[in-house]
């Protein structure tokens, strides 16, 4: 039976929902008003009390207030403040050198530099055709003073390389020392040069080393450059030493994972919410299945703490060495402010593609290899064939495939028992040694090789692998800064300025999966540095390592 509502019962049905209605909206408004007035008191209250402080000091000061001195430290203590310790400020003229350096008119002399215990700067590698390079300055020297100050005087390797940059065709006035603690003088111009970030040789014959000291625009050409040499010249294993790389730009560290590992996802964002957003994917076309081997230490910090993490999960490497740093974050690119002073923060943490996190733990390793005091006093003086952690790792390649020299090694090694291992290898493979040392890798037939590698050779490539791939070509030098999806590091490190091109022989890109891939990694990156032209690289220092 239908019952009709009669006027009232309605009109009452009706204010009793607006009641309703309107006492639920006073209850957000006034928890968002009580939100709102106890942040507006906060602030007012920390701008009172720095209100109350300036009109003390200026009251009572001895001194004259330098105001932009003061405007920049106020900006970098509030970042100081927030806990975030990749937070960056530039000053104005630091942001303005940041852009001038990435644009390659700021430069430096073209040497990699590492404060050791004696205090000055010790140089680690010369860089063809720098500066550095036609004054004679070899690795080993030591740099003692810039323009007349005095390195021991300067704070860090960062400082140094600060000093030693200009604009192309001026000149900064550098003091060293050499071997024989000769010391030289000479007014160096700054002019552009070439640099790679991947260098490679075969060692103990059949294992294949390669060094990625950062990721950048050139190093995915440049990575795959190196595998196939090595896999022409038949390597067997891989070890890829990734010590003292701080990281770098996150899409192409994600290329140079997706030249190595199966499909899968590589990694994620995710942001304060909990909310994931994959960063990218390999595509499964490698065709590396030879065993891996990851060479890490303290200083291997984001996105080559993601390139090992993903070799292990998604290709079964082994890690070797000691626990890396722990930076699993994302910073944004950055944000200029209205005076022209610029600040970064961080945005989103970095995950694995398995979901997994290395964010404030590091990567722990497979094969401990920790060196001692006098390793590590002798660091920089190590070669390949001489340095005790490579040569733990390519006894733990060679253990994968069942051609080790070294007895009785696993990964439960202790540290000791690795030393001793590591120790017996050169030992018992002198001959071997020696030979690998000398021995050289042919570049792939009708392709110019990267610059580092224009004099390395093997015989025995097949007709896919002997088909040139692009290749990147390098000059200038960037400052090291931050890209969105690029990792700060707790120290900043110039790099050299990268300009891809392309080579002659290059076949057609996308006409194949590996020219589709490389033209996508290359419209990426054009992409996102047209949007974020401040982009670049970070790297943290043990020993403090950089280039300048």
């Amino acid at each position: 039976m239908n019952r009709k509502i009669s006027v009232g019962m309605a009109v009452s049905i009706v204010i009793l929902a607006m009641t309703v209605t309107f006492s639920i909206t006073m209850l957000v408004a006034m928890r968002l008003f009580d939100s709102t007035v106890s942040s507006v008191k906060e602030k007012e209250s920390m701008y009172n009390k720095i209100a109350e402080v300036d009109r003390y000091v200026r009251s009572n000061d001895y001194y004259t207030i330098d105001e932009t001195t003061l405007y920049d430290r106020l900006t970098a203590g509030y970042l100081l403040g927030t806990g975030d310790k990749y937070a960056r400020y530039y000053t104005a003229q630091g942001y303005i050198d940041l852009m001038n350096t990435q644009n390659g008119t700021l430069m430096g002399i073209g040497v990699e530099l590492a404060i050791d215990q004696s205090g000055y700067a010790k140089v680690t590698k010369v860089y063809d055709d720098s500066p550095a390079h036609e004054a004679g300055i070899t690795v080993g020297d030591y740099l003692t003073a810039v323009d007349g100050t005095d390195i021991k005087n300067l704070t860090g390797v960062e400082a140094v390389q600060t000093k030693l940059r200009g604009e192309s065709g001026t000149t900064v006035n550098v003091t060293w020392l050499d071997s024989e603690a000769t010391e030289h003088t000479a007014d160096l111009t700054h002019s552009g040069y070439n640099t790679t970030t991947v260098d490679y040789e075969m060692l103990q014959d059949n294992v294949g080393y390669i060094r990625i000291r950062q990721f950048d625009g050139s190093t995915p050409s440049e990575l795959d450059y190196a595998l196939r040499s090595l896999n022409a010249g038949g390597a067997v294993s891989f070890v890829f030493d990734l010590r003292d790389n701080g990281g770098g730009i996150l899409d192409d560290a994600i290329s140079c994972i997706d030249l190595i590992v199966p499909e899968g996802t590589v990694a994620y964002a995710e942001d304060k919410n909990g909310n994931r957003t994959a960063l990218g994917s390999s595509t499964g076309d490698s065709i590396i299945t030879q065993p891996l081997v990851c060479l890490v230490n303290g200083n291997t910090a984001s996105a080559a703490e993601l390139f090992a993490s993903s070799l292990r999960t998604m290709s079964g490497a082994r890690l070797v060495g000691t626990t890396t740093m722990g930076k699993g974050t994302i910073q944004s690119s950055p944000q200029r402010l209205s005076d022209g002073s610029a600040v970064v923060v961080t945005v989103a943490k970095l995950l694995c593609g398995d979901g997994s996190s290395f964010d404030g733990t590091g990567l722990t390793v497979d094969v401990d290899r920790t060196l001692t005091a006098d390793e590590q006093t002798a660091y920089y003086d190590y070669t390949t064939s001489t340095d005790p952690q490579i040569q733990r790792a390519v006894a733990t390649a060679q253990q994968m495939t069942g051609t080790t020299t070294v007895s009785g090694v696993n990964e439960a090694d202790s540290s000791a028992d690795s030393a001793a291992a590591a120790a017996a290898a050169p030992a018992e493979g002198e001959a071997e040694s020696a030979a690998a040392s000398a021995r050289q890798v042919k570049p792939p037939v009708g392709a110019n090789p990267p610059p580092a590698a224009r004099e390395r050779g093997n015989k025995g490539l097949s007709e896919a692998q002997s088909k040139p791939r692009p290749c990147a070509a390098s000059a200038g030098l960037a400052l090291s800064v931050i890209a969105s999806r690029c990792h700060l590091s707790q120290s900043e490190r110039f790099w050299m300025y990268r300009k891809v091109c392309l080579l002659e022989k290059a076949p057609p890109l996308g006409k194949t999966p590996s020219g589709r891939r490389e033209m996508s990694h290359m419209r990426q990156r054009e992409d996102s540095w047209r949007e974020a032209p401040e982009r670049a690289r970070m790297l943290p220092g043990r020993l403090r390592p950089g280039l300048a």
